[in-house]
């Protein structure tokens, strides 16, 4: 956690629209107004969103090849006493986009730092992808090269997690091919251009983008959402996972939920089937 020595301002983590302009929040609005600087990824296309708002901050750059030295100045700034609000062309900083080595400094100096919520292209696709996203894993963009991109998809073979990916459209298609022929046809949601006039959001199996060559020729960059392996269900006895059951509740003191949630995820059986066990034995 992070201390104000009470002289310096306060580093504002902001989060911007993704594409539609009205989905910025009141809050974020008014810290981009009320702080003496606003650090911008691309000053031109922030600057296009603070006119839309009548906001007329100061801006300052801080993108992914100058971030290590303009963030020491802009934390000179802040130490100094002037509060800074850093956004990113899009959506969230530092998910998949630059302000991790500016947190990272601000968190040294003992400089203030407040997240100021909003739009993710990532939560934004989870939700209207119908997978599971109550645990998922988001591994931002794949590797560019295919030798590196296959040997990343090979680690995530076993994961049975909803998978979230970042990729281009120029690459789009290239990376279809490889979860094809690593991850097998598991059913994706692909999501480009998400809160825009031309939101697309596809649903189907691997294989059917692969027969389309849509993909690869429109623009705007994709969220690819893989479903995650599936579990083959463990064969056990009825008087097995009561056994399970009870080693759970006198090992780890476990709650009748969170011991069936737990064969549940061990062991991909039914719910219901471990739950109606569970009751019987501690109703």
């Amino acid at each position: 956690m992070t201390i104000n020595n009470g002289n310096s301002g306060i580093l504002y983590i902001v989060a911007t629209p993704i594409g539609n302009l009205e989905d910025i929040t009141l809050r974020a609005l008014r810290i981009l107004k009320e702080v003496s600087l606003v650090a911008a990824e691309d000053t031109r296309r922030t600057r296009k969103l603070l006119n839309a708002y009548e906001i007329s901050t100061p801006l300052i750059s801080l993108h992914e090849h100058n971030e290590k030295e303009k963030s020491s100045v802009i934390i000179a700034k802040i130490m100094s006493g002037m509060s800074v609000a850093y956004v990113t062309d899009a959506g969230t900083p530092c998910i998949s986009d630059p302000g991790y080595h500016l947190v990272k400094l601000a968190q040294a100096e003992n400089v203030r730092v407040i997240p100021v919520p909003g739009v993710s292209a990532v939560i934004t696709a989870l939700s209207a992808s119908g997978f599971p996203a109550d645990n998922f894993l988001f591994c931002g963009f794949l590797p560019a090269k295919e030798n590196k991109r296959i040997k990343f998809l090979n680690e995530l073979q076993e994961e049975t997690r909803t998978v979230v990916f970042y990729e281009s459209p120029v690459r789009c298609l290239a990376a279809l091919q490889d979860m094809y022929d690593v991850l097998g046809d598991r059913e994706i949601v692909i999501a480009r251009e998400l809160t825009k006039m031309f939101e697309e959001i596809k649903y189907g199996k691997i294989s059917n983008f692969l027969n389309s060559s849509a993909p690869a020729k429109t623009k705007g960059e994709f969220t690819i959402i893989v479903q995650g392996k599936e579990k083959e269900p463990v064969a056990l006895t009825a008087e097995e996972i009561e056994d399970k059951l009870l080693q759970l509740w006198d090992n780890k003191k476990m709650s009748v939920r969170d011991a069936v949630a737990e064969i549940v995820q061990q062991t991909g059986l039914s719910k219901k089937k471990v739950y109606d066990l569970a009751v019987k034995l501690r109703p």
